[in-house]
């Protein structure tokens, strides 16, 4: 018998300072059996960073046909695909045909760097592709933010993104830019 996702709760307050966006969301998140609290709280931090009022969650690990998170026009057309961990450059590429906006954020220090450097030529070329890679430590840190019922609070000011909880203190998130777009 397949295990089933566990649900957690949160309740996410934003304050992006540099797009001038203020939210408070509440989160449902499936983790896939297979999911550690780290990639989970990663696709939370991802969701703050980028959050909309049509960005959503998505099937994930469950469905290849989806990212862990996608934001849609108001015809159902993809206009920003993000994708957390090490998806191959097929992955990437349907992605970037579907979506107008791809981003990747890659997490886990050296096999990240690995994995960039195994499709690193193809991706390059895709135009609207984004590829970060958190900085050693920060997933580790995100995961202990994980709880089955969170109240988080994030802070976006001048490029510095702090994602906390009333309980653990606020972890820093810092990123390389592997791939900007366009480039």
């Amino acid at each position: 018998m397949a295990l089933k996702s566990t649900i957690y709760k949160a309740e996410l307050q934003i304050a992006d300072m540099d797009r001038h966006y203020y939210g408070d969301h509440s989160l449902t998140i499936a983790r896939h059996p297979s999911e550690t609290d780290e990639r989970m709280m990663v696709r939370v931090a991802a969701f703050g960073m980028f959050a909309s009022e049509r960005l959503e969650f998505c099937k994930g690990l469950s469905d290849t046909d989806e990212p862990d998170l996608w934001q849609k026009d108001l015809r159902g057309q993809i206009e920003t695909w993000i994708d957390v961990g090490q998806p191959d450059e097929r992955r990437i590429a349907k992605a970037s045909g579907r979506a107008d906006r791809v981003i990747v954020i890659a997490y886990a220090g050296r096999t990240a760097d690995i994995w960039w450097q195994g499709v690193r030529a193809k991706v390059e070329r895709m135009q609207n592709v984004t590829v970060w890679s958190l900085a050693d430590s920060v997933a580790e840190r995100l995961g202990a933010l994980a709880e089955r019922t969170m109240r988080l609070q994030m802070t976006v000011q001048d490029g510095e993104v702090s994602l906390g909880s009333a309980t653990v203190d606020p972890v820093a998130i810092s990123w390389n830019v592997l791939k900007a777009p366009g480039k």
